[in-house]
């Protein structure tokens, strides 16, 4: 490896502690001007050592590239069922509710097996499926193009009949939550069903392990004043926890 001043060093753990920085800080922090950190910053990219983004730099790369269902069912999966089970304390009888696509979707449609009686109008396959085993809760399918690699439903039949519904609560997973952002999934079409989704809900609830927090996807959902709660795992960091909860965002954590 090239060497690295102590100024670089310093910068890694930075990044190792907080997971992003911005150069602002790390001007402050080291008392040098920001055309000096971002040269540190190139150089330690250049490295393969941190990722590089506007303003500042990561620990992990903050694009979320879109992965197949059946890859994401093998990722995080303690989390995703904790995320979804503490779901539930959200959802009450006879609430008319939207389950979205995703694989924590998957689990928390597993989890109502014996709860009901309920009315779920969702845009997944497998949701769908799971939620035939319940005779208490009446299913709501969207119909349209099936989006292949997530056994979902998108685009403009879809969204026309979403435009019918009012629901309690939409429930949904992304695959970015970025403070400047906002939430946002890696597919421009599911995007924009969702952001319909939202508008047609009292109440928006995410469901997202801390590894979705800092990231981008391609197509934006909404910003972040339109969540009510957001569902992660003990693994999210405590500025992020605070930089929500200043926003409004009701975070819980399992």
């Amino acid at each position: 490896m090239e060497k690295l001043l102590s100024r670089h060093h310093d910068i890694l753990k930075e990044i190792e502690k907080k997971d992003h920085v911005l150069v602002q800080d790390l001007c402050e922090k080291f008392n040098v001007s920001s055309v000096t950190i971002r040269k540190d910053l190139n150089y330690l990219e250049s490295l393969g050592l941190l990722f590089r983004n506007h303003g500042g730099a990561s620990k992990h790369i903050r694009y979320a590239y879109e992965k197949n269902v059946d890859e994401k069912e093998s990722i995080n999966v303690e989390a995703k069922q904790r995320i979804a089970k503490a779901a539930l304390s959200l959802i009450q009888e006879n609430d008319c509710i939207i389950l979205a696509s995703g694989t924590t979707m998957h689990y928390l449609a597993r989890m109502l097996v014996n709860f009901g009686p309920l009315t779920v109008l969702t845009s997944s396959l497998r949701v769908a499926i799971e939620l035939c085993n319940n005779p208490n809760i009446n299913i709501i399918q969207l119909g349209g193009e099936v989006r292949k690699s997530s056994t979902s439903i998108v685009g403009s039949i879809s969204e026309g009949i979403l435009k019918q519904f009012s629901c309690n609560k939409v429930f949904l997973g992304v695959d970015g939550i970025d403070m400047d952002f906002g939430i946002s999934t890696s597919n421009a079409a599911e995007a924009h069903l969702n952001q319909l989704m939202i508008e047609c809900s009292d109440k928006v609830v995410i469901l997202a392990d801390s590894s979705k927090l800092n990231k981008k996807g391609f197509g934006k959902i909404a910003s972040l004043d339109k969540i009510d709660y957001l569902i992660t795992d003990q693994e999210i960091l405590e500025e992020d926890k605070n930089n929500l909860e200043e926003i409004g965002v009701s975070v819980i954590i399992k």
